[in-house]
């Protein structure tokens, strides 16, 4: 047994010595969501990567870890990212953060991780908070199969892709910001369906936290009857169902 062990610690060694990058994910509300592991690894790294140092600082300082804190966010992540690079193929260990949940998922973390693997860095990604899991669990909405779309884009391709997703079988969730709720529920009801089944969730894990489940058309009119509402919001959309077989004679 004692061998057993020993053999585990000494894997683990190696495994931290080999990783370059760690992708840290972060509370998506609640401080207190953080995993331990996940703080053993900001604070013993050289340097942490954040979308917003603002407000990665105010976590970094509520669990007093004192490591160097650098921007990487989509403004200057194509400017910087070699530079990463190169320090971590000198032996620096960076980790990088979000403002809130897993790195890349509908925030910057893509680009480092491809340019790491294509200078044979070794990266190791952290479990931890994503909004869209709590969102579509809550929703109690179909969750064995769905389809994660994140922001659905402002201008070019809104169209196609919402008429795309009208058709999609499975469960789909989206991100959208308060300031376009109320836009994006109305355009997924001209082309679902009034009574096509949703789920909208805001605040995830805060003091506020709502969820609303109903018809888009009922999510509609609870939503433009609460005036300004804040945070940001996941929605989850029933997929289409299938046509009911019936036996023809």
């Amino acid at each position: 047994m004692e061998n057993t062990e020993n053999n585990i610690e000494e894997s683990e060694e190696r495994n931290e010595n080999q990783t370059s990058l760690y992708l840290v994910p972060t509370p998506i509300g609640n401080l207190g969501d953080i995993t331990l592991r996940a703080l053993e690894t900001l604070k013993k790294v050289d340097l942490i990567l954040a979308e917003d140092t603002r407000k990665t600082g105010v976590l970094l300082k509520h669990y007093e870890i004192k490591q160097p804190l650098q921007s990487y966010h989509a403004h200057n992540e194509h400017h910087t990212v070699q530079k990463w690079i190169e320090q971590m193929q000198q032996g620096s260990v960076f980790a990088l953060v979000s403002d809130a949940g897993t790195p890349a998922i509908s925030d910057p973390g893509f680009l480092l991780v491809r340019e790491a693997l294509k200078a044979n860095l070794s990266i190791e990604c952290l479990t931890g908070a994503t909004a869209f899991v709590p969102a579509l669990v809550k929703s109690g909405l179909p969750s064995e199969r769905f389809c994660f779309e994140g922001f659905l884009p402002h201008k070019k391709g809104r169209k196609t892709l919402l008429d795309a997703l009208a058709e999609e079988k499975r469960t789909f969730i989206l991100y959208e910001s308060p300031h376009r709720l109320i836009k994006t529920l109305t355009q997924l009801a001209e082309v679902c369906g009034n009574d096509r089944n949703a789920s909208v969730s805001r605040e995830l894990t805060k003091v506020y936290e709502e969820t609303k489940n109903g018809t888009l058309e009922e999510i509609i009119n609870y939503f433009s009857t609460k005036g300004k509402v804040k945070g940001e919001f996941v929605i989850v959309v029933e997929g289409k169902s299938k046509p009911v077989k019936t036996n023809k004679y």
